[in-house]
């Protein structure tokens, strides 16, 4: 996993609540376990028009023009803004994927569904809650003819506007840590991969049987 960088993001404002990983990234599309590919297929039955199947040319289906992510303003987010339980439904990891590899690496709401909030974090994507009277406010914002940027810095905990506002945000030590450092669970097992050689040299030594 990569390290998660500082960096200023355009504000795709999509409101909607209770939006479930299978409108994230539809059933269909769960047949690799790649982590990446699945970009062009995010929101897949909101962006399009029409039924979309795995190893499809998106670039050449008809868009839906009413769905947000499809409005010139917001087809290079990288911040998702949106309402609460976020992430709901079913437990699949390539909902993060698929927003990962569209290329959001923040996602603001009021609440996250638990399973996918912390898959987020497994992922490089950092999830942040704020109070609802707050989201009202950057919705508005974001709605604007001129895009809502953010400069977002995990290691101070904030966002920065343009007007030099700054909004700070709660995150735990530990995921804080594993965003900045890069660490998955792979990568936080492999931290004791010298300690692990050193069990199974001597495991191999205490029950040769097994091995042979």
């Amino acid at each position: 996993m990569e390290k998660f960088q500082n960096f200023t993001g355009i504000v795709c404002p999509l409101d909607r609540a209770n939006v479930d990983t299978d409108a994230i990234i539809p059933k269909q599309f769960l047949k690799s376990i790649k982590r990446s590919g699945f970009g062009p297929n995010l929101f897949d039955e909101w962006r399009y028009l029409d039924i979309g199947e795995p190893g499809a040319d998106c670039s050449n289906r008809p868009i839906n023009p009413q769905f947000i992510l499809n409005d010139p303003r917001y087809t290079k987010s990288s911040i998702l803004l949106t309402r609460e339980n976020f992430g709901c439904g079913s437990s699949r990891e390539h909902a993060p994927w698929a927003l990962a590899d569209f290329g959001f690496k923040l996602i603001i709401a009021p609440s996250f569904a638990d399973i996918f909030f912390n898959n987020c974090f497994k992922n490089g994507i950092l999830a942040i809650t704020m109070p609802t009277a707050i989201i009202d406010q950057l919705f508005t914002q974001a709605t604007q003819e001129q895009p809502l940027l953010i400069k977002v810095n995990l290691y101070e905990q904030s966002l920065s506007f343009a007007d030099n506002s700054i909004l700070n945000f709660e995150i735990e030590a530990f995921r804080k840590h594993c965003l900045l450092e890069g660490l998955d669970d792979i990568g936080l097992t492999l931290q004791h991969v010298d300690k692990i050689r050193a069990y199974e040299i001597q495991h191999r030594q205490e029950a040769p049987w097994l091995f042979a």
